[in-house]
């Protein structure tokens, strides 16, 4: 079925004459933020509201963008509108956003027969608490493969010399610019503006240019396997909305990415593909590669090579369907590039409905900040750097941080709040954001929280979770340890107990498992997910029960 749906949608925009008469979508989704509207016709003022109610659902579906297909019926059918009728409806679309203080776009037309048309719409609103649309997006992808080269190059709009000079800007200590590897966590942002226009990075950040409306942040993740946790921490810490693979066109498909691609479709991060160094020669190789790693039966994807703009609006439309578009570029040429950042520039923020029924209410929720970073600042003191998950945090806050060794919360001050390298006075939920802190005598780690005081969090040693076992050589028992990560949290853990008929667990198998942290207590919500590994051992799971710490005293 899948598969139908993908051939009608690439046969939609397909130029060759045997697929014109193939005129058929998919049937409008009741989901998401795609809306089929045959025509828009002077709607009475009933009806215009209902209209503009409808949009603004799938606005919210869409945290803030909605794409209208004008000319198409429910049922799929491109049934086109003719140029009188189609300006009049787009005049009324028009009308619709303006209602809600949203903007129209067109993203393409397509003529389908006899002088009429279809036309695809990006209506964008953004939310009243932010200031712009906000794309997180991690670049993941094996070592030398261009990862901080390409994010150089899409943030600073200057090409490579093919030496890697585009990369030094996003290098944040001195033995990344020695060795050309990054080893940390790099942050980079990528504005556009209304029409889709890029906006330099370095006006982002010193707050010159304010008409960005929607935001990518680009997570600049290590390759090295010396440096695989602090990439799985950021995966899983971080939240990003969608990954970036980047796969060398010369090495091709190596063991960090499949390890790469594994963590994604384990922590269900949607994916798209990357293949650099197309100057260098033919990619054809690594690309059938690729195909082959995206349809394994460990991953079921299906990947899709992007030619044309086309191609980039039709597989936006099919990201949820687990389509992965797969982008050619060279960083010295700048060859696919435009590609890339149209389609970054049309890519939806991702956030499940559940998770928008939630931030609905952040306003009177506890605030929740997942501590990631830490840093000692001459003159501000500490400044911690990490995720919002609830609530809001504002410039003065009393807040909790922990727990300590002990399993202990301590009280802090937040002095100042910056988010993309700018102050601001506020932080709304699934925003990252830097938090200067007036206590320097309280000793800070990652993994720790910073949480409302109403909250009352308990720490805890140990916690249950229905775990399913991907890979191991023979079989795990209690007393075996592994590194646990849950959200921001990093730690070893030991099993404590196995809820099977012999107490073991082999490749594939899913259990009840009792775990143990080894060094310190944590914060954990019932429901995270969780991800293990060990050497060649996998595992993912949830959270099902937590065990405070005074109860296993």
């Amino acid at each position: 079925m899948l598969t139908i749906r993908m051939e009608s949608l690439l046969s939609f925009f397909d130029p060759t004459e045997e697929c014109l008469n193939d005129n058929q979508l998919p049937p409008e989704p009741q989901l998401g933020n795609i809306e089929y509207k045959l025509k828009l016709l002077n709607p009475s003022r009933t009806r215009f509201q209902h209209l503009v109610t409808q949009l603004k659902w799938r606005l919210r579906e869409g945290g803030g963008e909605a794409i209208y297909e004008i000319g198409v019926e429910d049922n799929g059918l491109l049934a086109g509108l003719p140029s009188h009728e189609m300006d009049a409806s787009l005049k009324t679309l028009s009308q619709m956003a303006a209602e809600l203080g949203a903007t129209t776009s067109v993203l393409r037309e397509r003529e389908v027969g006899c002088g009429r048309k279809v036309t695809e719409v990006l209506v964008r609103k953004i939310p009243a608490d932010q200031q712009t649309i906000e794309v997180r997006v991690a670049v993941i992808g094996s070592a030398d493969s261009g990862k901080s080269t390409l994010v150089g190059v899409l943030t600073q709009r200057e090409l490579d010399n093919g030496r890697g000079r585009a990369r030094l800007n996003t290098f944040r200590h001195l033995h990344e610019v020695q060795s050309g590897r990054t080893s940390s966590i790099s942050h980079e942002i990528l504005g556009f503006d209304s029409e889709g226009e890029v906006i330099n990075s370095s006006d982002l950040v010193n707050g010159e240019d304010m008409h960005c409306t929607k935001l990518i942040s680009l997570l600049d993740l290590a390759g090295h396997k010396k440096y695989l946790k602090t990439t799985v921490t950021a995966v899983s810490g971080y939240r990003p909305h969608h990954a970036m693979l980047i796969v060398s066109g010369q090495a091709g498909v190596v063991g960090m990415t499949r390890e790469h691609v594994a963590i994604t479709c384990a922590l269900e991060v949607p994916m798209f593909v990357v293949i650099t160094k197309t100057d260098l020669g033919s990619e054809s190789t690594t690309l059938d590669h690729v195909k082959q790693l995206l349809t394994s039966p460990g991953c079921r994807k299906i990947p899709m090579v992007i030619k044309t703009e086309d191609d980039v609006m039709t597989a936006n439309s099919n990201l949820r369907e687990n389509v992965v578009p797969i982008f050619c570029v060279s960083n010295v040429t700048g060859e696919g590039l435009n590609l890339l950042i149209r389609f970054l520039y049309v890519l939806p923020p991702g956030v499940s409905t559940k998770e928008k029924e939630r931030l609905d209410q952040v306003i009177n929720e506890p605030c929740e900040f997942q501590i990631d970073e830490i840093f000692r600042v001459a003159d501000v003191g500490t400044v911690v750097g990490g995720l919002l998950t609830k609530g809001v945090i504002t410039e003065g806050s009393e807040v909790l941080v922990g727990p300590h060794n002990d399993g202990t919360f301590r009280q802090v001050k937040i002095q100042s709040v910056h988010r993309n390298k700018a102050p601001c006075r506020l932080v709304h939920s699934s925003q990252s954001a830097s938090l200067a802190l007036d206590s320097s005598e309280v000793a800070l780690r990652p993994g720790m929280v910073i949480i409302s005081p109403s909250e009352k969090p308990q720490a805890c040693l140990f916690f249950q979770a229905t775990i399913c076992l991907l890979h191991h050589s023979t079989s795990i028992q209690p007393g075996f340890q592994t590194t646990v990560h849950i959200e921001n949290i990093r730690q070893t853990a030991v099993i404590e107990g196995i809820m099977t008929f012999d107490r073991r667990m082999y490749t594939d198998d899913s259990a009840p498992v009792l775990f143990r942290f080894v060094r310190y207590p944590e914060f954990i919500r019932i429901g995270s997910r969780l991800l293990f590994r060990e050497g060649f051992t996998k595992g993912v799971g949830k959270v099902t029960q937590v065990f405070p710490l005074d109860q296993t005293a």
